[in-house]
């Protein structure tokens, strides 16, 4: 079987040892003469995958005991609107860094259930980056301060955590357990299985429990954090699929290092194709900052459309593929999620050296 580099940003590649076992487990799980997607959802069967999904969740990240792990589907998009319909309240304001497209989309759902409003936009959107900690204008009557962690679309992400006087709201979807966190500033994390996790169809929340309470009475039953909280995420049916990959993906995490090793390979996968672009006199040019480049999803541009082109074509014909840019903002893009390996960035990053010297 022959396996290409997939760069793609979302879904993204999957450690091939996690898919094979899934593969030789799916029809028959644990001796039961059944799949678990055949299971029902209160065996036992299920309760211990979905049991161990949490407790690793929770150990991987050092998760403080005032934290609750949340399973819950929609993706992180549901959360766009679950954070302000959960933490607004009268005489509340949210306050939101849009740093690029998908914290645009949070702070324009968070404007539907309260007072939300940018506490930093990017003055020059030819130039990408997150803002420093004096440039954020927070109001007295501040709840929480969104920000998005990192912007797959632009590649930018914080190098650092912000220091403000109110608690961090994080959408972490592009660079979840990739990084270590400082729980002491945050109420709430979350993100979208489908780039770090696992495949997509389930979000992971952490939200510290004094949130719980906080929600408003009139709001719904599948919309208040406590109620998934009270029933470990069983509330209902869940994305069984999702969940039991998520865990094997958990399990490969931990016994590859956790996440500060995932930290450390993000940085060596990122610095092989970084010192290409910077190396190649203007050939490639990244508009991120360099303070501010992302780890996981490496954007760049060629000089113009027909090098792209002839560059993707080759990407592709090399099994390197899915390095095309998003369609909102064009050139190229290399998403290097945890389980890329290394040998993908490499070859990557030599291909794009000798482009470079034969058609610049």
């Amino acid at each position: 079987m022959a396996r290409v580099y997939n760069f793609s940003a979302g879904p993204s590649t999957l450690p091939v040892e996690i898919l094979e076992e899934t593969q030789k487990e799916l029809v028959d799980f644990d001796g039961q003469g059944m799949s678990l997607l055949e299971m029902s959802h209160r065996g036992k069967q299920y309760e211990a995958v979905h049991g161990e999904v949490l407790a690793l969740a929770r150990e991987l990240v050092d998760l403080p005991d005032d934290f609750d792990v949340l399973l819950l589907q929609g993706g992180a998009t549901l959360q766009f609107t679950m954070v302000p319909a959960n933490l607004l309240g009268e005489r509340r304001a949210g306050a939101y860094a849009v740093t690029g497209s998908w914290a645009k989309k949070a702070l324009a759902d968070a404007r539907h259930y309260g007072d939300a409003y940018a506490a930093w936009e990017a003055p020059e959107p030819a130039v990408l980056r997150t803002p420093r900690d004096e440039e954020l204008s927070l109001r007295p009557d501040t709840r929480y301060l969104h920000i998005t962690s990192n912007e797959t679309i632009e590649g930018i992400r914080y190098p650092d955590w912000p220091d403000v006087d109110v608690p961090l709201v994080a959408d972490m979807s592009s660079d979840f357990l990739s990084r270590p966190i400082e729980w002491s500033r945050f109420d709430l994390a979350y993100g979208g299985a489908q780039k770090n996790l696992g495949p997509a169809g389930v979000a992971l929340v952490y939200v510290r429990r004094r949130v719980l309470a906080q929600a408003p009475n009139a709001l719904g039953a599948y919309l208040r954090y406590a109620v998934h909280a009270d029933k470990d995420s069983l509330y209902n049916t869940p994305a069984v699929f999702a969940v039991w990959m998520m865990g094997k993906v958990l399990r490969w995490l931990r016994d590859h290092g956790g996440v500060r090793a995932m930290a450390e390979a993000a940085q060596r996968k990122s610095a092989a194709l970084y010192t290409v672009i910077d190396e190649s006199d203007g050939f490639y040019d990244c508009p991120a900052e360099p303070r501010c480049r992302s780890h996981m999803n490496v954007v760049f541009r060629l000089p113009d459309d027909e090098l792209q082109e002839r560059f993707l074509a080759e990407a592709a014909a090399a099994e390197l593929v899915n390095l095309k840019g998003h369609r909102s903002v064009g050139g190229c893009r290399a998403s290097l999620y945890n389980a890329m390996p290394q040998e993908g960035a490499d070859r990557l990053a030599e291909l794009m050296r000798d482009f470079a010297k034969r058609a610049g």
